[in-house]
């Protein structure tokens, strides 16, 4: 795999979630990395750790930013940790990091991503997170997906439209 030419998926979601959730997005990133994406995360607990561990199962490639600055804060699953010491900052990078943004669940930290994904021109596929208005009530354009495989497949075109995949 030519790493410069691969697309990069951003998988957000909260270091806490339901099994449910933990299950979605072990199955994100066991497609993911069939697909031959690199997997790039927050690299801590829950929805992080679940996409990291299916991507590890399926031999795939993750990469973790973490808010602090240890390394050994990062989850088991991850390629390469890249400790910031930005706190919530680094979710800038996180969502910056990658073509497109899969949300999965989660919380204030999930939703600042979103806003910082849709507010730099990003994709967001959101499998069952957040949605928002504007002050005119209008729909943020997070794309509703119903099921791992559709979020999948509609990141790897969206960052095919972008001529940066293999």
């Amino acid at each position: 795999m030519n790493a410069g030419r691969s697309c990069v998926v951003s998988v957000v979601g909260g270091a806490n979630c339901t099994q449910e959730q933990y299950a979605v997005a072990e199955e994100v990133g066991r497609l993911l990395a069939e697909e031959g994406a690199i997997l790039v995360c927050g690299g801590r607990t829950g929805i992080m750790e679940a996409a990291c561990l299916g991507a590890y199962k399926a031999g795939g490639f993750t990469l973790g930013i973490l808010p602090g600055f240890s390394r050994a804060d990062g989850n088991d699953y991850l390629t390469i940790v890249i400790p910031t010491g930005l706190g919530h900052a680094r979710n800038a990078l996180v969502v910056q990091a990658g073509q497109v943004v899969i949300a999965i669940g989660g919380g204030y930290g999930t939703l600042s991503e979103i806003g910082i994904a849709l507010k730099t021109g990003r994709k967001v596929i959101g499998l069952d997170s957040w949605q928002a208005t504007d002050s005119k009530g209008q729909l943020a354009d997070i794309i509703k997906a119903s099921s791992p495989k559709e979020a999948v497949g509609l990141a790897i075109s969206f960052a095919g439209e972008e001529g940066l995949v293999r």
